[in-house]
C-alpha cells in the first residue's frame, strides 16, 4: 500500500534525504522499509487515525510510523524535504518572490502540551496556532508554531526568520520576499520595524484606516493555503503532546502541498 501514498516522484525527493539504515542485528526481525513507514506516517496524516488503528495492510505498525516520524525530525529530513522542493519550485522560476502573505490559524489542543495555551477566541479551552508565510501563488515558505494565546504580532519576526536559504539559481540563496501583506493584526509599530530590518516592504492593514476589501486582493492566498493544511485531518486539531510531533506533521503537510504545486507544472520539474 505504500505507492498509493508515497509515488515514486515523491519517494525520489525523500530518499536522498533519509539517514542510512542501522546496521542490522543478527537474529532480529527485519527492519520496516523506509517507504512503507512513510506511506504509514501520511496516511496518518491525511486520515487522521490513531497510531494504535493503522491497519495491518499498511505493512507497518502505528508505534514504528511514529518512531520514524519523531527520529526523521529530530535529524532535519523534513525540513530539507521542504527547502529541496522549496529549490526547485525557484529552479523553474515559479517562486513568486515579489510579495508574500503571513497569517495565522489556532487549532484545538485538547491534551494540552508544549506550545498550547488559552484560546481566546474559543472559550479559553487550550489550542496551537500556527504562523505561516506564502509567497504570491500560496506557496508555504516558513512556519512556526505558537500557544494560541500568544499575539499574532509577536510571531512575525520568527515565522520570516523560519524561511529556509532557498537555492536553485545562479547567485546567493534567498529567504526573503520583496514585499510582506498582513491584516490589521500586525499594525504596530514593532511589525513594520522588522521587516524594514530584513530588507521587506511592509504591506500591513492599519486599524481604522484601510479596507479589508482592498488589501485583502492578496491576503486571501495565505488563507488558502492554511485551508488547505486544515485537510490534513491529522492537524486539524492537535493530537500530539509533544510539539515536536505536530511541527513535524504540520511540516510534512507543507512539504505535500508543495508537491502538489510542483506537480502542476509538469513531470520536467521533478528532474530538477
Amino acid at each position: 500500500m505504500a505507492a498509493p501514498f508515497v509515488p515514486d516522484d515523491l519517494w525520489a525527493v525523500v530518499e536522498p534525504l533519509l539517514p542510512p539504515d542501522p546496521s542490522r542485528v543478527k537474529g532480529c526481525r527485519p527492519r520496516v522499509p523506509d517507504r512503507v513507514a512513510l506511506a504509514g506516517i501520511i496516511f496518518v496524516l491525511r486520515t487522521g487515525i490513531q497510531w494504535r488503528d493503522v491497519p495491518a495492510e499498511m505493512g507497518c505498525s502505528g508505534k514504528t510510523c511514529w518512531r520514524r516520524l519523531v527520529e526523521w525530525h529530530a535529524v532535519g529530513v523534513w525540513a530539507a524535504l521542504h527547502r529541496v522542493l522549496l529549490e526547485r519550485l525557484r529552479g523553474a522560476d515559479r517562486l513568486d518572490w515579489h510579495r508574500a502573505s503571513l497569517d495565522s490559524a489556532a487549532v484545538r489542543a485538547p491534551r494540552g502540551g508544549a506550545e498550547t495555551g488559552p484560546n481566546p477566541t474559543d472559550r479559553g479551552k487550550a489550542g496551537t496556532k500556527r504562523h505561516l508565510v506564502v509567497d504570491a501563488e500560496g506557496t508555504p515558505l516558513g512556519l512556526t508554531l505558537s500557544p494560541a494565546n500568544r499575539h499574532d504580532s509577536r510571531m512575525l519576526a520568527p515565522t520570516l526568520d523560519a524561511i529556509p536559504p532557498v537555492r536553485g539559481r545562479r547567485g546567493r540563496p534567498r529567504r526573503r520576499p520583496n514585499k510582506l501583506h498582513a491584516d490589521k493584526a500586525y499594525d504596530h509599530r514593532r511589525c513594520r520595524r522588522e521587516c524594514r530590518a530584513r530588507g521587506i516592504i511592509p504591506r500591513i492593514a492599519r486599524r481604522g484606516i484601510d479596507s479589508s476589501e482592498r488589501l485583502g486582493g492578496h491576503r486571501w492566498k495565505v488563507e488558502r493555503t492554511l485551508a488547505w493544511l486544515a485537510q490534513f485531518r491529522r492537524i486539524a486539531v492537535r493530537h500530539e503532546r509533544r510539539a515536536d510531533v505536530h511541527l513535524a506533521f504540520t511540516t510534512l503537510a507543507c512539504a505535500i502541498v508543495c508537491m502538489r504545486q510542483i506537480r502542476r507544472l509538469g513531470p520536467s520539474l521533478l528532474l530538477v
